[in-house]
């Protein structure tokens, strides 16, 4: 598959780039793997964070751990599983401390990001978390999740923008907000399931 192979490829310059000093010091130093992200490369849906934590850096995959756990359930939850989406970072490297993305960082990895979409071409892109939200909306570093929550379009793209996974596991009674973020995708899923046009 072309798609397959165009991601294989991107991968590669992903775990070879050396454009963030301080991320490439901190990944070396720690043993730690770059994230390009994981899934189907002819996903409709396209799932992205802000970036790997320690357990997605040892392994070399997005979102693993209690997080990742809590995102595979609401993919099943909207009738999916994970190797029917693609989901990926805004960063491909884990930052210390698990610190937010500097912006020169976030320029850096955008032309890595950029590519996947225009590979996978996906449908619906979730942004997950108030970063990537920020980031796909183009919104300035000071606007708020609330704000940015719910579906938006852009490009030809529709792009839904919800909690991210970690923010739920210490906000529980936030999950039925994410559940209602997610309804315009549930819902095209619910109709294509039943088969109606």
């Amino acid at each position: 598959m072309l798609q397959s192979e165009a991601l294989q490829h991107l991968e590669s310059k992903i775990a070879a780039c050396t454009k963030c000093h301080e991320l490439t010091q901190y990944r070396e130093g720690c043993g730690y793997k770059t994230v390009p992200g994981a899934g189907n490369p002819n996903a409709r849906i396209f799932f992205i964070g802000e970036a790997p934590g320690k357990n997605e850096a040892e392994q070399g995959f997005p979102f693993v751990g209690r997080a990742g756990n809590l995102l595979t359930n609401i993919i099943q939850a909207i009738g999916l599983t994970r190797e029917e989406v693609f989901i990926a970072n805004i960063l491909k490297c884990r930052p210390p401390e698990n610190r937010d993305p500097l912006p020169e960082e976030s320029k850096n990895c955008q032309p890595y990001l950029a590519l996947q979409i225009k590979v996978i071409n996906p449908e619906w892109i979730v942004c997950l978390g108030r970063y990537a939200a920020r980031f796909m909306l183009e919104k300035d570093p000071e606007t708020p999740m609330r704000s940015m929550r719910g579906l938006h379009e852009k490009d030809g793209r529709k792009i839904i923008c919800t909690y991210h996974p970690s923010y739920l596991l210490h906000n529980p009674s936030q999950k039925a907000e994410v559940v209602k973020d997610l309804e315009p995708l549930i819902s095209v899923l619910r109709t294509e399931r039943n088969g109606v046009q």
